[in-house]
Formats: structure tokens, sequence, C-alpha cells
């Protein structure tokens, strides 16, 4: 099982949003097709084709993401059915 594969499946339980790396979670956002369209500072914006929503993510402190975050691109994920390659 690949890295990708790995975090997909930890994203998807749900069970981990607060204990989630922010450099994971935007590793995930890329992997599934997401450019990163900016941000200042912390901020990372990422859109892709097809999909209406934005991704704006930053961390807390620790390198964590935030947990409503990876909610937030979870339900993005399942919605769209966007797969993880």
């Amino acid at each position: 099982m690949s890295k990708a594969e790995k975090l997909a499946a930890k994203l998807l339980t749900g069970r981990s949003d607060k204990n989630f790396s922010f450099d994971d979670l935007c590793y995930l956002i890329e992997r599934a097709g997401f450019e990163r369209r900016g941000g200042r500072g912390s901020h990372r914006v990422y859109a892709k084709q097809g999909v209406a929503e934005i991704i704006n993510v930053q961390p807390r402190d620790g390198g964590q993401a935030k947990p409503y975050q990876v909610k937030q691109v979870r339900e993005l994920l399942v919605k769209y059915r966007i797969e993880i390659v």
C-alpha cells in the first residue's frame, strides 16, 4: 500500500481529524489533482477543474492540520468522487 493510499484511508475514516499532519493533508490534496493557486503566509489555496469549491487550508501550531479543514477536504473528495492517485 502506497503512502497516498494509507493517508487517503486515514482521511476517509474520519477518526483522525485532530491528528492529521498539515503536510500530509496538502500532499493528499495535490495527489487528488488539485493545483495550488496561491495563498499568503501559511495559507494554501487549491483549485481543480470541474470542482466549484476551492480548498483553503492553513496549519495550526505544531504542524497539524485544522480538524474542520480535514473534514472539509474529506467531504469534498466524497462529494465529487475524487480518487487519490
